[in-house]
């Protein structure tokens, strides 16, 4: 029988599964699509990765997370990880054996693609999400200070990747976007496929603005069209919003669909098709 909730005010406590007990309570599984996270904050994981869909799914074993403790290769007694740059210059590196080391563990039994979070990576698109959807997982470097050594990641085959034009402190946050963004496109993990299908980048374009109940809400009405009842009208409706949503927010989405630049970058291809992501 469950221990009875106490309250507090407005707040109830109860017994609940904590989210990293999501990650450490089971054995590993054989076919889930997997993801190894190399981090100097392991205890930052799940984070929101265990809340939602993404949780439920990590629940339900269709993935799984794992968290390597950067720290734990470290050398000497102080168990260093970082070393001064070569040739001079603010911060500090991290080392190319210690990182080594990590994605050693990181790959042992994971034939998958190693991927760097780092601003200098190529973008993280939707393609790119699809992609490491399809595949068995990845295996997920997260820099701090001012990088890792090159050397590691050319050893590695380390695909440098970028989740947009800004540098954070850590590479934790962009490798949970990272992760989010290719989990929710695994089958089952969400329960209406059309809503993949029709969001936002799945066509090249922006999503069409949403709405719902209330059909007046403080003089604002929803457009007239959308309670129609006419299906053929209200998909071109929703076309010609995300078309006009594109062409002004994102010019370079509507270029590339348009073809006038290439289009899209679908090229990737095995680990490149991991993608990369830019906020470290």
């Amino acid at each position: 029988m469950p221990a009875p909730t106490r309250s507090h005010g407005r707040l109830a406590i109860g017994a609940s599964v904590a989210p990293r007990e999501l990650m450490t309570s089971r054995p590993r599984l054989a076919r889930a699509w997997t993801a190894r996270v190399v981090t100097l904050f392991p205890d930052l994981f799940p984070g929101p990765l265990g809340a939602s869909l993404t949780g439920r799914a990590l629940e339900e074993g269709l993935w799984q997370l794992e968290a390597i403790d950067l720290r734990r290769h470290g050398v000497g007694r102080h168990r260093a990880v970082d070393d001064t740059p070569a040739g001079g210059g603010a911060g500090m590196v991290l080392r190319p054996d210690v990182v080594d080391a990590a994605l050693r563990e990181a790959r042992a039994g994971l034939d998958a693609p190693v991927i760097y979070m780092s601003p200098a990576g190529r973008p993280w698109t939707q393609a790119r999400a699809a992609a490491l959807a399809r595949g068995p997982g990845a295996v997920i470097l997260c820099g701090r200070f001012e990088g890792v050594d090159q050397r590691v990641l050319d050893a590695h085959g380390a695909v440098e990747a970028s989740v947009g034009d800004f540098v954070m402190t850590g590479g934790e946050l962009p490798a949970m976007a990272l992760i989010d963004a290719s989990v929710r496109l695994i089958g089952g993990v969400l329960g209406n496929r059309a809503s993949v299908e029709e969001e936002s980048f799945a066509q090249g374009l922006l999503e069409h603005p949403q709405y719902t109940r209330p059909a007046d809400w403080q003089g604002r009405t929803v457009p007239e069209v959308l309670t129609s009842g006419n299906h053929r009208a209200v998909a071109a409706w929703r076309r010609e919003m995300a078309e006009r949503l594109t062409k002004e927010r994102r010019p370079d989405l509507w270029r590339a669909h348009e073809g006038a630049d290439g289009g899209e970058d679908h090229s990737s291809r095995g680990a490149d098709s991991s993608g990369t992501t830019r906020g470290t």
